[in-house]
């Protein structure tokens, strides 16, 4: 039997000077794999999840979530009344897309920026290992395509990223899509900086913003390198202007951030996986159609009372949001019926992992049930656990 002896293997077409197997003398190896399981640092990347509805309306200066995890953010110097909608225009293995368009012509001025935002919290980016000499390069990579009329119009690509000290340093990148899907890649080089790194902890770490339109002072060179720039959405020299015609369309989808210098295959979770990445930062705590269960109450003092636990731990303990109109809801229990407008919680006793929903009224000791009642102009009440960032 004939052994054959190396140190490394590697491609005869590397340029990177890296084995792809490296040997050990105790026979061991290591490998350089790249697609890796959990690498993807996006939640909701594929943009299956939209636990708000699937068409949003945003206008004028609006910063609305949309999407689950992605934001329609619009500053001040531009009128960003536009639909956004879960769209299934989609690349090849994908079903569905973020798509925005806008209702209204408007040139932006001074700072006025419309854009598509995404923050991922700090803690989870502690492994890029900034303000170390071991900082490691990022990948961002995502798929995008236009309608026809914007088709190689040029947008821009901003990245910040949180300091220690409460600074923050850009990256600016232009890219030019067209009415046809096509997968976009950035490498970033890892921040050496030792004075700095990513804040640890559940706030903002990185923030990725897709600048749509951008106001003229807001545009300027590209920013290869992080630097310090104050955190500004800001747009490449040559920037166009989304919002000069209500026949433009953007789509995205397939947003992912990784570790290294190589946009990888995207990686398609598990919906269920998605889906409890997203329950972190909102909770949609019943669908809004008729007869949609809640939960169960027990009335003391002639309030209703029900403990939700939250499916997973919520990045910081959410805010309450609950419609409020005629008969929204309808208690049942032991002692009959009841219609109710609106919910409250019990602010004293929530956390990260539970609330107390109340309502007032009732028969002192029943036990009921809760569930969404009655609609109003066809709208049926939402009832969610709001955490985002």
């Amino acid at each position: 039997m004939s052994t054959l002896k190396v140190d490394g293997i590697r491609s005869n077409g590397d340029t990177s000077g890296n084995d792809a197997i490296t040997l050990a003398d105790n026979n061991t190896c290591t490998a350089n794999i790249t697609n890796r399981s959990n690498r993807n640092k996006i939640v909701n990347g594929a943009m299956r999840l939209s636990q708000r509805g699937t068409t949003f309306s945003p206008t004028a200066q609006n910063q609305i979530y949309t999407l689950d995890r992605f934001e329609h953010v619009t500053t001040t110097g531009v009128n960003g009344d536009c639909t956004v909608t879960q769209s299934t225009d989609s690349p090849d293995g994908f079903l569905n897309s973020y798509k925005v368009t806008p209702d209204s012509d408007d040139t932006p001025s001074a700072g006025g920026n419309v854009t598509i935002r995404y923050q991922a919290e700090g803690q989870d980016l502690q492994d890029l290992a900034y303000g170390t000499s071991s900082a490691k390069s990022i990948t961002l990579s995502f798929y995008a395509k236009t309608a026809s009329a914007n088709s190689g119009d040029q947008y821009a690509l901003t990245l910040f990223y949180a300091r220690n000290d409460g600074t923050t340093k850009t990256i600016l990148k232009s890219f030019t899509p067209t009415s046809t899907w096509q997968r976009f890649s950035f490498t970033i080089a890892g921040d050496t900086d030792a004075n700095y790194g990513i804040r640890n902890d559940n706030e903002t770490g990185i923030t990725i913003t897709w600048v749509l339109a951008a106001g003229p002072n807001d545009i300027t060179s590209a920013m290869d390198t992080w630097t310090v720039d104050g955190g500004y959405f800001r747009g490449v020299t040559g920037h166009d202007n989304f919002m000069d015609n209500t026949s433009n369309e953007f789509y995205l989808t397939g947003v992912q951030l990784e570790v290294g210098s190589v946009a990888t295959d995207f990686e398609h979770k598990l919906f269920t996986e998605d889906q409890a990445q997203c329950h972190r930062y909102y909770y949609q705590i019943a669908p809004p159609v008729a007869e949609s269960l809640i939960g169960d109450s027990l009335n003391y003092d002639t309030s209703d009372h029900m403990t939700l636990r939250f499916p997973v731990e919520m990045r910081i303990e959410p805010s309450f949001i609950c419609s409020d109109f005629s008969n929204a809801f309808r208690i049942y229990g032991s002692s009959g019926g009841r219609n109710v407008s609106t919910l409250s919680v019990n602010t004293g006793v929530g956390s990260t992992k539970c609330i107390l929903i109340e309502c007032s009224g009732g028969t002192n000791g029943s036990q009921n049930f809760v569930r969404i009642y009655n609609a109003n102009s066809g709208v049926y009440a939402t009832i969610a656990a709001d955490a985002e960032i």
